[in-house]
């Protein structure tokens, strides 16, 4: 065996030539159709660049712009590589040993992701910011002041700690899936671990390291509500203050197309670290692999899983805890949540199922049908998501008053605007589902007679549908966190949690915000629990 290469794996060549059929006509159609409303905002944007004055123009190359475009990919890569090196090790002791309570741990550990970023960065900054909680209970012992956490230092710690789950979750789907005998193969080619790991495993691993880092880089480059907070230049902010502040907009979206330019080169990324590797079966899942024995490592293994929790989820929650506890002694008299709870369930279930339906044929063309058009079409569906959420906000403004007045700041057009902003949460669960369905099911399910929509409903759907559910719970969990599409585009008087809590946390009533963040939490956890069961399922038909 050549050294240079991996240990072959289960590539299949049916799936090669799966790759090469027509498409349906009905189909490209409709894929075609949905990454075009998909691509309005940028649309939008060129409209407003096109009409770009000189000055904005020669705006856009002053060193500012440069200093915010390296801020901008310092924080998206390193928040990147820091997640997938502490979700890559959480999930090998979560898959692949004998750590002491896994289940909880896994619960635990991803749990973080239910929390908005802004509220995280409220609760440490609560915490370990000037004149914080930390602070006081240091100041007997002569600690004055702590190190700033303003900045990059703040806004990297923050974004890692509340974006890691999306690799974990990809990894661990992926991991839980792999054959051990393929492991086994390799130990007995005379490798050793590591050889084994860096040639067996990690060529399957690195698709789902891919997908979830681009989850993650995409979420970094679109966040606003912790970088603003923790004030760090990047181009969220730069973006809404120009918006804020001047008449003419043009500037705003030249950094706007800047955005996008970014997000088309880690797209670009993720496809190189993606590979060209299928790795569908046809057959039964191979067997799973015996847990690794920690032994008297066993206290050291559990340090990293207990410092994450903490960190990303027992802290911000004792925060939270403590405000409440403060409002009620003050007798805090909180507005009433009940609507904002049927506000936000109602936009998530709607949202989720409007997106799902509209990634299934992209991620149908994706999977099924590899070629230049569906790679297009698909890496076309994830520009929204590396758009800050004030842009589509304002891009759907634009068009809903000067187009479409009869839907201008109406449930249909805030929903329209959550599929655009999370079409990629949808598209990416499905298509790894698909990929994980070898094409020989469609070619026996056809020669048996069964037309190609039976052989859908009846073969492929079933095998799918936990993907397919668990991106719909991916989407419904971000929509409840969503705040700026929320802000610009949602009906009059209609509140829902997170804008509650952003409301409150801005006048600094942080007592009154700890009621809305805490049955966000609550709510949002049972998406987690949908996700973390239908990742359980999926492992359970393989």
């Amino acid at each position: 065996m050549s050294a240079s290469k991996p240990i072959s794996l289960t590539t299949v060549k049916p799936l090669q030539t799966a790759s090469r059929r027509r498409a349906p006509l009905g189909l490209i159609i409709v894929a075609i159709v949905v990454v075009g409303l998909a691509l309005v905002p940028l649309v939008y944007l060129l409209m407003r660049a096109a009409g770009a004055s000189p000055l904005a123009w020669q705006q856009l190359f002053q060193p500012r712009t440069l200093r915010i475009l390296s801020n901008s990919l310092l924080l998206a890569v390193t928040v990147t590589v820091s997640s997938i090196v502490l979700a890559v090790p959480l999930v090998w002791l979560l898959v692949r040993t004998d750590l002491p309570g896994r289940r909880f741990w896994t619960v635990a550990l991803v749990l973080p992701l239910v929390i908005p970023s802004y509220v995280g960065a409220f609760t440490l900054l609560a915490m370990f910011g000037p004149r914080g909680i930390l602070q006081g209970w240091l100041e007997p012992l002569g600690v004055q002041r702590l190190p700033e956490i303003y900045g990059f230092p703040g806004a990297w710690l923050i974004l890692t700690l509340f974006t890691f789950p999306y690799v974990l979750l990809t990894v661990r789907a992926t991991w839980r899936r792999l054959d051990a005998g393929l492991e086994e193969a390799g130990r007995s080619l005379g490798h050793g671990s590591w050889s084994v790991f860096w040639r067996v495993t990690w060529p399957q691993l690195r698709p789902a390291i891919a997908a979830g880092g681009l989850l993650v880089a995409l979420y970094t480059l679109s966040d606003f509500g912790a970088v603003s907070l923790l004030r760090f230049n990047v181009f969220t902010m730069a973006i809404y203050t120009q918006y804020r502040s001047s008449f003419d907009r043009s500037l705003a979206a030249l950094l706007s197309l800047v955005l996008v330019a970014l997000t088309l080169g880690i797209l670009w990324g993720e496809q190189r670290a993606r590979g060209k590797a299928r790795l569908s079966r046809s057959n039964a899942a191979g067997r799973p692999a015996r847990p690794v024995r920690l032994g008297w490592w066993t206290p050291i293994a559990l340090i990293l899983p207990a410092v994450i929790v903490v960190l990303a989820l027992a802290l911000p929650l004792g925060v939270m805890l403590s405000w409440l506890m403060q409002g009620i002694e003050n007798g805090e008299t909180w507005r009433p949540v009940g609507a904002a709870i049927v506000n936000s369930l109602t936009a998530g279930t709607l949202a989720a199922v409007v997106t799902v339906l509209a990634a299934l044929p992209v991620a149908i063309l994706a999977a099924r049908y590899r070629g230049t058009l569906s790679h297009w079409l698909e890496r076309g569906a994830y520009i929204g998501y590396g758009l800050p959420g004030v842009v589509i906000g304002l891009s759907l403004v634009f068009f809903g008053a000067n187009y479409l007045p009869a839907l201008y700041q109406t449930m249909a057009i805030l929903i329209f605007a959550y599929a655009v902003r999370f079409l990629p949460q949808a598209l990416g669960s499905t298509r790894s589902s698909l990929l994980q369905v070898s094409p020989r099911l469609d070619e026996a399910a056809r020669s048996l007679g069964l037309s190609p929509w039976q052989t859908w409903r009846r073969v492929i759907l079933p095998l799918v549908r936990p993907g397919i559910l668990a991106g719909a719970a991916l989407v419904f969990l971000t929509v409840l966190k969503e705040l700026p599409v929320t802000l610009m585009l949602a009906p009059n008087g209609f509140s829902t949690l997170a804008t509650q809590i952003w409301s409150a946390t801005a006048e600094a009533f942080f007592a009154r915000a700890a009621l809305p963040s805490l049955i966000l939490v609550l709510v949002s956890s049972l998406s987690v629990w949908i996700i973390l069961s239908q990742d359980r399922d999926r492992v359970e038909q393989a």
